[in-house]
């Protein structure tokens, strides 16, 4: 049987390491408030000015985990690419990224699912490499959110979260008997909640898209309704939890590792403890790195296999929920 097989990873993240204390010089908190409502200490941004989109951020990540696969950008059958903060409006920042690797008439597929758009580019890869339309992928997630940061106390509670970062896996088709790779998924979307976490521009219904009333409402710059957002997220992530775990046919105890969006640490808490996952069996980076949205799960799976913390015949669930509301996970076993 065909596996859809995850064959090496790679990370990057710009220089400029933002404290929480670098970040009272734009508003009013402090490393206090900022740990107590999110768990961040700290995340990386792009340096004002610098001439970097997410492709560039995004390239860094690939090329480490193509040059680990042992793979030239040449082979590749397919690129996806998650992202919701694209280095153009059009065209998506997927066809930038295979220029620059040199992946010659490779196809780039651009998905824009925010939170979970690294889930969806598994269960996207992996259709394409069962269904026998591909045999090497370049997955990647990759964000540069600090550009459209409101920087004041006003809108502090998306300021302090969000941070740029790319995380890149490279997947293969892989002819096995074992039950290894991605075992199962299930992404679920809620549209009615669709306002909870949204940013206008550059899109907009109706009106012109830049004018002094979008300007003035400031539909440029992230909204969250934290409040609605964490409730969601603490009641839907167990529920697809136990979906996954139905579909693939194990208990919670069989998990060897969960890997959860790097939302807040508050939201990841809730459900390990809700769920009754030991601390060890879950893994949080967000204390270093903030919310990098498409770009969180690859990272810490990067990280993790890094570490050696991770070996043959472990059972890893990825799960996230976000801005959609799109919500959903994936188990996946070691080879």
């Amino acid at each position: 049987m065909i596996r859809s097989i995850i064959k090496s990873t790679g990370r990057y993240v710009p220089d400029r390491h933002v404290t929480n204390e670098d970040l009272t010089q734009y508003m009013d908190t402090s490393n206090e408030w900022i740990v107590q409502r999110t768990g961040i200490e700290a995340r990386y941004w792009v340096e004002e000015g610098e001439d970097v989109g997410a492709s560039d951020l995004a390239y860094e990540a690939s090329i480490i985990a193509l040059e680990r696969a042992g793979w030239s950008p040449e082979e590749l059958d397919l690129i996806v690419f998650a992202t919701m903060t694209p280095d153009v409006n059009v065209p998506g920042s997927g066809p930038f990224l295979q220029n620059r690797l040199g992946a010659k008439n490779v196809p780039a597929l651009d998905i824009r699912q925010q939170c979970t758009g690294f889930l969806h580019g598994l269960e996207i890869c992996d259709a394409y490499i069962k269904s026998g339309k591909a045999a090497k992928i370049l997955l990647v997630g990759a964000e540069f959110q600090s550009r459209y940061l409101e920087l004041t106390t006003e809108n502090r509670d998306t300021a302090v979260i969000f941070a740029d970062g790319a995380g890149a896996v490279c997947l293969e088709a892989v002819e096995s008997d074992a039950e290894v790779g991605i075992i199962t998924s299930i992404l679920h979307a809620d549209g009615r909640h669709s306002q909870a976490l949204r940013v206008g521009m550059p899109a907009r219904k109706s009106g012109k898209a830049i004018s002094p009333e979008v300007m003035a409402n400031k539909e440029h710059f992230p909204f969250m309704d934290g409040k609605t957002v964490f409730k969601l997220a603490v009641t839907r992530l167990p529920v697809v939890t136990e979906e996954l775990l139905s579909r693939a046919n194990i208990e919670i105890e069989d998990l060897d590792m969960v890997i959860p969006h790097q939302a807040n640490l508050r939201i990841n808490e809730a459900y390990r403890e809700r769920m009754g996952i030991p601390e060890e069996k879950m893994y949080n980076n967000i204390q270093q790195y903030g919310n990098t949205t498409a770009a969180t799960i690859p990272i810490a799976f990067d990280e993790l296999m890094e570490m050696k913390k991770l070996k043959s015949g472990d059972t890893i669930m990825f799960v996230g929920l976000g801005a959609g509301l799109t919500w959903g996970g994936v188990i996946y076993r070691m080879p």
